[in-house]
């Protein structure tokens, strides 16, 4: 085994001279500028839920949803994906405009219910809240996007 004689001198300059060229280096070369997360679904899709709240028994609010995905239309859970999609599509999803039924006719029974939905759709993001007296009043007002099943999904589709 040989010895290298210590030089004091010479202490600490590889050092110096990795970190000059490391830092030369990184003011020299052009960053990428910062990419977004992807989305994990692609295309047009809404998480919707709807929460019902019995509000004479102070009973805890139920839950349901399920998420919509509209390229190709599927949801588990969910009675009218083909439907829904479509009248998504039809308002570009915006959610505000769906029309509604002129026809409807229901009950004058108060057990409110709020309608949820986010997710993407077109490229832009979408958020909708909305609380009706009724069931009736929520599908006569949002038409097909909101019809659920009677209980929740145990999974929801993924990303493919």
């Amino acid at each position: 085994m040989r010895l290298i004689p210590y030089a004091p001198a010479l202490r600490g300059l590889p050092v110096r001279g990795a970190l000059l060229t490391t830092a030369a280096l990184l003011l020299t070369t052009p960053t990428a500028p910062a990419q977004a997360a992807p989305e994990p679904y692609q295309g047009n899709w809404v998480y919707v839920s709807v929460t019902a709240a019995d509000a004479r028994s102070g009973a805890p609010a139920t839950a349901r949803g399920t998420l919509l995905l509209c390229d190709p239309p599927q949801a588990v859970g969910h009675r009218e994906a083909v439907r829904a999609c479509a009248e998504l599509a039809d308002v570009r999803g915006d959610l505000q405009a769906l029309p509604a039924r002129p026809d409807a006719v229901c009950p004058m029974r108060y057990a409110p219910v709020t309608a949820r939905a986010r997710g993407e759709w077109g490229g832009k993001l979408v958020q909708y809240t909305e609380t009706f007296p009724n069931e009736c009043v929520m599908a006569a007002r949002t038409g097909a996007v909101f019809t659920l099943a009677e209980t929740a999904p145990a999974e929801v589709p993924g990303p493919e």
